[in-house]
């Protein structure tokens, strides 16, 4: 890669920053379009969060990817967000066009695009349960009530989370059927969904491999679909999925999805698919990620 004084810069604010794939994502995206164009990780401490974004156009930054623990803060330093990361509450990416500094959230339409493309799934008119309350989870659930599905229950092991979750979401959609749940309630809920959705990192680590609060699988059936927004490795659910011939999606594809909207906000250029997903598939631990439904992932 060669860098001169007319290269664009982008990259990614975080803290920590040491396991982040989106440079290897994005640079070999850009290369591969023959962009001149950079992509670095901006390690930035929760006191400087403010001044940080605020450099993004006197140093003429194109635009930046935002990621824990910072998706919520950076909203009040922005000139504006788009109506859908206004309600999901939260961006993952800046863009910086004409001196403004313009919010998105490309975490949402990232799922639903590997949900319909990847899962091969309409989310009108669907049942869904979704365990956990946190970031990832605003973003899909807002998504999924754009998008008119039938009914909304959210379940997260802190109750608070999911009750404020989905008051908030009532609050934006006051006609959508939405309600928080308690464990002891999940799988009377579970056996009428039509899509059961992990959106916590429960599966990430091996050590941490295990079913999601007290799933009763046996409550799985053969018209559900399943998404775990965990993306390097099969986890504990996905393999309880394959095992009852349940379909079923892992995370790489959203987040392969949301970088390449990013690539493309910030470029105005369609993002090269093929080529950031081996950039992942060359990054992730290529032997736990799951077939998927008995096909070789796209």
């Amino acid at each position: 890669m060669k860098i001169t004084g007319s290269t664009r810069i982008t990259g990614i604010i975080g803290f920590p920053l040491t396991h982040t794939l989106s440079p290897a994502m994005q640079n070999t995206a850009f290369e591969s379009v023959g962009l001149d164009y950079v992509y670095v990780p901006m390690p930035v401490k929760p006191q400087d969060i403010e001044r940080a974004v605020k450099s993004i156009v006197p140093l003429g930054i194109c635009g930046v990817n935002v990621t824990i623990p910072y998706k919520e803060k950076v909203v009040e330093f922005l000139d504006c967000v788009t109506e859908e990361a206004k309600i999901i509450g939260a961006v993952n990416t800046i863009e910086n066009t004409n001196n403004k500094l313009i919010g998105h959230n490309t975490d949402a339409e990232g799922f639903i695009i590997s949900l319909t493309t990847d899962g091969n799934v309409i989310a009108e008119n669907k049942h869904v349960l979704m365990i956990g309350a946190g970031g990832v989870a605003r973003a899909i659930g807002v998504k999924l009530l754009v998008e008119k599905i039938a009914s909304l229950a959210v379940y997260d092991i802190e109750s608070r989370k999911a009750k404020e979750l989905c008051q908030r979401l009532g609050k934006y959609f006051p006609s959508a059927s939405i309600k928080p749940i308690n464990a002891s309630q999940i799988n009377d809920v579970l056996s009428g969904a039509d899509i059961l959705i992990n959106a916590t990192p429960v599966g990430m680590n091996e050590a941490d491999d295990r079913l999601l609060v007290s799933l009763n699988p046996e409550k799985f059936h053969k018209n559900m679909f399943i998404f775990d927004v965990v993306y390097n490795r099969e986890t504990c659910l996905l393999k309880e999925a394959r095992k009852h011939r349940i379909k079923s999606e892992g995370g790489m594809g959203m987040l392969l999805y949301q970088g390449a909207l990013a690539f493309e906000i910030w470029t105005g250029k369609k993002a090269p698919i093929k080529v950031i997903k081996q950039v992942l598939l060359e990054n992730l631990s290529v032997e736990n990620l799951p077939a998927g439904n008995g096909r070789e992932r796209r």
